[in-house]
């Protein structure tokens, strides 16, 4: 009698064995189907349509993940016609479902943070970094909520379990944690653009923004190089942001030129008339010279006597007042932000003429072609005004000098 039950039961076993085989190839055929058939004909009319939800679903492979459902109904339903594995391929088919649906739900915040990005308002407000700490906390919902399906327990109880390993897990994920953190400021307090100039020069960063993610920034230097640098350093280290230059519409200039103080004197009758023959100084040299001598009749101070007495112009303070009057002449310099010139500390190597002023353009390559041009024509414009540009003797001046000496006689 035993031996008829064990046999029967053999033989029932046996016809589940084939029955559930056949219940897996009708639902490995029907995900083919659905896969080749209705997931194709999906991408074929997100193409078509002019809608751009559809493109980012068919861009993402959301219709992918949908066309597990089929499969994944056929067995949770076919199971019925195996009583005795039932349980377990319902157990199983749960797991399923939890993996099919974190998967749906990271590919539709993918879907979501692609449509986000194609507004302007995603470089003021970049969300990639929540919203990968959203597909963490997915996974890691996914993985728990399985575990908890296959081992028959509660989730609360595995959730209380980890709370003991608190420490350890904050430990293990510091770098996230402080880069959550780092990334939150960054973004909330509106420090870092995507598109932005930014410069770490600990970091050999000076570049452009091209990403803000949880854990890292990607800028790419004006020389094409790619850094990454991880997102809690900008917390840690100082860094500079040129956005402010870029939204204000102009781009400073501050370089001197280095004159040469041996070549510094007054003004005698002949600079004078020779200066106003200069247009944008002419005015000023005829009204300057009108107020100085005024001033010295007035106080009677006689000034051919000495050169020192009284009040004198000098043709650096001339020029100094030339290259004012040329900046502020100039279609390519802003009048709307400080424009000066003005002297620095003297230095063994000369006097540094400074200038001061902003290019009204931002970009790169305009603002240096303007910059050099503002240069080329002081540097040509100083021995005009009888004023000599410092530079340190090279071996070609040596030789000059060496020629210009007399030949003693023979």
């Amino acid at each position: 009698m035993t031996k008829d039950i064990s046999n029967l039961a053999k033989i029932a076993l046996s016809n589940q064995g084939v029955k559930l085989l056949l219940l897996l190839m009708v639902a490995l055929f029907s995900y083919l189907i659905t896969k080749k058939v209705l997931v194709n004909a999906a991408h074929r009319f997100s193409e078509r349509s002019k809608n751009r939800l559809d493109d980012l679903l068919s861009q993402h492979k959301i219709f992918e993940v949908l066309a597990y459902l089929v499969p994944v109904l056929l067995i949770h339903y076919g199971s019925r016609l195996t009583p005795s594995l039932t349980p377990i391929i319902d157990k199983l088919v749960s797991v399923v479902w939890v993996i099919v649906i974190s998967l749906l739900a990271s590919r539709l915040l993918s879907a979501g943070l692609t449509l986000y990005e194609s507004y302007p308002i995603s470089k003021r407000w970049p969300l990639k970094g929540y919203v990968q700490i959203a597909k963490l906390l997915v996974y890691s919902a996914a993985i728990i909520v399985g575990l908890c399906t296959l081992l028959d327990k509660s989730p609360w109880g595995l959730l209380s379990g980890l709370g003991a390993l608190s420490a350890v897990l904050i430990l293990v994920f510091r770098t996230t944690i402080l880069s959550f953190v780092a990334s939150f400021q960054v973004i909330s307090q509106d420090l870092i653009r995507v598109g932005d100039w930014l410069e770490m020069p600990k970091y050999h960063v000076d570049g452009e923004v091209l990403e803000i993610t949880l854990p890292n920034i990607v800028v790419q230097n004006w020389d094409k190089t790619l850094v990454v640098v991880p997102t809690y350093k900008l917390l840690e280290d100082s860094f500079k942001n040129w956005r402010g230059m870029q939204e204000s519409g102009g781009r400073r200039i501050k370089r001197a030129i280095l004159i040469d103080q041996a070549t510094v004197e007054f003004c005698n009758e002949a600079m004078l008339e020779r200066f106003k023959n200069i247009r944008l100084i002419k005015d000023y040299v005829e009204e300057r010279s009108k107020e100085i001598e005024e001033y010295n009749r007035k106080e009677g101070i006689d000034a051919a006597s000495s050169p020192v007495n009284g009040r004198r112009m000098t043709n650096l303070g001339t020029f100094r007042v030339y290259i004012e009057e040329y900046l502020k002449h100039h279609p390519k310099i802003s009048n709307e932000m400080t424009l000066m010139v003005r002297q620095l500390q003297p230095t063994h190597q000369g006097l540094p003429l400074e200038i001061y002023a902003f290019v009204a353009d931002t970009r790169w390559v305009y603002y240096e072609k303007v910059q050099s041009d503002i240069f080329d024509h002081i540097l040509a414009a100083a021995p005009q005004f009888y004023l000599r540009v410092f530079q340190i003797p090279s071996g070609g001046d040596l030789i000059e000098g060496l020629k210009s000496l007399k030949t003693p006689p023979s």
